[in-house]
């Protein structure tokens, strides 16, 4: 293939995956440009120190660092660059993105997270708004996403049940851990709504991979047996297989170039060597993951885009996305609960009972969240170094530390909840160009400057606090449950939100940039408010309908 094609996609993970299949499968010569190296089965493995605590799937700090910018107590602004304090936004640079590396926790967004402000009102200091689309527009290619991607799950009916055009998920849930049967048992003594957790995970060999391995070890690991519906497996090989694809790693975009008429006519990339090469297409899709989206676009200044490309309405970079919400734990005994608690398969276990809160003890009804149930991951440096520290932050050792490890290790596992709710959208959670700071290529790196909304720690201890309810009925020791205004950096969206109106968003309800005809943006970036859920399905679920856009577009 020639460096000439009809779509030129950037980045190759959950809103590259979909468009390059999509194109490719018509019969569109296709060009994946991807930061990272292309990894296979065989390069994952559960290896804790060689892999998650060396720098192996993400940049090396010292080299690509981000500068992180947050408000001190007395009100200003103190930036610090992450490669000295670590601070790591970097989730996963290679084929397929951070999508190798994702928990696989599938969650579709809900009618009522469409029309947050026709429904509930707006928030003070909040920038929520309507999105120009609807669930219905977006129903059909979620069960696309179920079938291509292949998610496995049991539709429960509860309360805050969305519609589906199918009466359950193509795949069964995964295997289930016996202590599953307590937490239904204290779920259905309290009176709330428990359902099997959907994964984008096989539970057996089917679409070409292997089931699951039931290590653990999913969130921040690569999957060894093909089970996880990363984009790379499930969608960039079958891409490439048509030999309409072509997929070139190690290539990192730094400029989009645009004509006289602005339109983009060439991507702009370092190959391998380092040496400049270009691309010529005639669409582009940029999906780089929304802090690195941002940044290429706030770099692709031109004749028509002195503020960067598609950013005449000075939005690009603004009303970042976390995800917001809470958290807890609980302890579970071997004693108590009996050795069958050593098994390695899955609790996959989530409420949504207060996605929407009516509570009159909280206040109006308002927008709430899911709070999903997992074991605490396996990796064994991470759960140790836990114990370093007592309540007070005074360092342990010696015989108490090895008491500590002991029962850690042999005593017991803990059942973790996480929380999730809407990451507010507000004017101090963003991402510019550092004026300072560059990276190996000399570039500037992006700044993020990270603030939160109260609501968030609000909406999420409430969630929480009902999570911690489960843990403790069914039996937990040591239940804690408290709420995160520190954003979860692997879950990030917003930053080039779409709407009808070019004034007051980047993209158009098709994510085509408002002033470039021929510029699709569709990872996470898209969104305008986060929902309560990670959002990995909805992005994928996008993609697939701006991919038959720009299908449309090209015929």
């Amino acid at each position: 293939m020639k460096d000439a094609c009809d779509v030129c996609v950037i980045g190759s993970g959950a809103g590259g995956g979909p468009v390059a299949f999509t194109l490719a499968k018509a019969g569109y010569k296709v060009i994946v440009l991807e930061k990272g190296p292309w990894l296979t089965e065989q390069d994952f493995y559960k290896d804790e120190l060689a892999c998650c605590r060396r720098r192996v799937y993400v940049p090396d700090l010292k080299e690509e660092p981000h500068v992180v910018e947050i408000e001190e107590e007395t009100g200003g602004w103190v930036a610090r660059s992450t490669g000295g304090s670590g601070w790591d936004f970097w989730n996963g640079n290679c084929v397929g993105g951070s999508t190798n590396f994702m928990s696989g926790f599938f969650y579709r967004l809900k009618p009522v997270d469409f029309r947050l402000l026709s429904t509930f009102g707006p928030i003070e200091d909040a920038h929520i708004v309507d999105w120009p689309i609807s669930y219905e527009d977006l129903e059909p290619y979620y069960t696309l996403v179920e079938r291509e991607v292949g998610v496995s799950g049991k539709v429960v009916l509860h309360p805050h049940n969305e519609p589906r055009s199918t009466p359950d998920f193509p795949y069964p849930p995964t295997q289930e851990h016996p202590i599953t049967e307590d937490m239904d048992k204290a779920c259905r003594t309290l009176g709330f709504n428990v359902f099997p957790t959907p994964r984008a995970i096989l539970p057996f060999a089917a679409m070409g991979r292997k089931g699951c391995a039931y290590s653990g070890y999913c969130g921040s690991y690569g999957c060894a047996t093909g089970a996880k519906g990363s984009s790379r497996v499930a969608l960039i090989n079958r891409a490439v297989a048509t030999g309409h694809c072509e997929v070139l790693p190690k290539a990192m975009v730094y400029r989009l170039e645009t004509g006289g008429d602005g339109k983009v006519i060439s991507a702009h990339y370092f190959g391998e060597q380092g040496t400049s090469k270009t691309i010529r297409a005639r669409i582009f899709v940029v999906a780089c993951q929304a802090i690195e989206t941002a940044r290429l676009l706030l770099l692709s200044k031109g004749p028509k885009h002195p503020n960067g490309l598609g950013n005449s309405s000075n939005l690009v970079g603004r009303n970042l996305l976390f995800a917001g919400g809470g958290a807890g734990f609980g302890w579970v005994s071997f004693a108590k609960f009996g050795e069958q608690l050593r098994e390695d398969t899955f609790i996959n276990r989530t409420l949504q009972d207060w996605y929407v809160i009516r509570d009159p003890n909280f206040g109006q009804p308002q927008k709430g969240g899911t709070v999903s149930f997992s074991f605490e991951h396996p990796a064994p440096i991470a759960r140790a170094t836990q114990l370093l520290e007592d309540r007070d932050k005074k360092l342990v050792w010696g015989h108490v530390l090895k008491r500590k490890l002991e029962r850690r290790f042999r005593g017991g596992r803990f059942i973790k909840l996480e929380a999730f709710c809407d990451w507010l959208p507000i004017d101090n959670c963003l991402v510019t160009l550092d004026k300072t700071i560059k990276d190996k290529w000399h570039l500037p790196v992006a700044k993020i400057r990270v603030a939160f909304h109260p609501k968030n720690l609000q909406v999420g201890w409430y969630l929480a606090s009902h999570g911690a309810e489960v843990l403790k009925q069914m039996g937990a020791e040591d239940v804690i449950a408290y709420a995160v205004g520190s954003p979860p950096t692997n879950l990030v969206a917003g930053t080039c939100r779409f709407g009808k109106d070019p004034k007051t968003s980047v993209l158009d309800p098709d994510c085509r940039a408002h002033e470039v005809e021929n510029l699709f943006v569709t990872d996470g970036s898209f969104m305008p408010t986060g929902g309560s859920a990670p959002y990995t399905w909805t992005i994928y679920a996008n993609a697939f309908r701006v991919a038959d856009r720009i299908k449309a577009q090209l015929s």
